[in-house]
């Protein structure tokens, strides 16, 4: 059975000023050291004349995590960014703090909280996320049965994917795996064992906190 895990949605890289200084929290859902590695690079690239490019990344592969300060004082900005992702619980994911010095010394303890608020500023603007295991199911039934099994569904927490209309109804839809087994039973006596769900692949589904 799949293991549930929480990671972002989407993209978002948003930004505010400290004391002059600029920072970018990039943030991006990844499945890969590949994928972030190319993702730090891509930013460095784009913001080559930024001071800092900071990052830190989580990944279910391997359990991997890295972080590195780009030449900030030791323990000032990767850190801090590793944490934020960290006690939110999140993998599979990478961000990227882009910083442009803007002449005022932050100091140790302002480093830490600018480098923090940038990284909990891209998560919250990415949106979190849980990646539920789900078994991908199908069960055909008659017209009489559809209304009674399309809410039956839901219900019990899956969600329809598609439907096909032909002598009988075929529906398609995904449900956590570890709640499958409750709604074969509720299909099995809303249909007098008429209906059988047949499962099949196990895939990730998103839903949301």
């Amino acid at each position: 059975m799949l293991k549930d895990y929480i990671t972002i949605e989407h993209d978002a890289s948003p930004e505010f000023t400290e004391k002059r200084s600029r920072f970018i929290g990039y943030i991006k859902p990844v499945r890969t050291e590949t994928e972030a590695l190319d993702f730090i690079s891509s930013l460095r690239s784009k913001h080559w004349d930024a001071t800092h490019n900071v990052y830190a990344y989580v990944l279910r592969e391997q359990n991997t995590c890295r972080y590195s300060d780009d030449n900030e004082p030791q323990g000032t900005a990767g850190m801090p960014v590793l944490d934020v992702i960290r006690k939110s619980g999140l993998t599979d994911v990478c961000i990227v703090v882009t910083r442009y010095f803007g002449g005022i010394l932050l100091g140790g303890g302002g480093l830490v909280r600018a480098y923090s608020h940038s990284a909990s500023l891209a998560v919250e603007a990415a949106g979190v996320i849980t990646m539920r295991g789900c078994s991908e199911c199908t069960l055909t039934c008659t017209y009489n049965q559809y209304g009674k099994l399309s809410s039956l569904i839901p219900e019990n927490g899956g969600v329809v994917d598609d439907c096909d209309f032909g002598e009988g109804v075929t529906m398609n839809f995904h449900i956590p795996s570890n709640e499958l087994s409750v709604l074969k039973k509720k299909v099995t006596d809303a249909t007098s064992g008429t209906v059988r769900i047949l499962s099949e692949i196990e895939k990730y589904y998103p839903y949301k906190q």
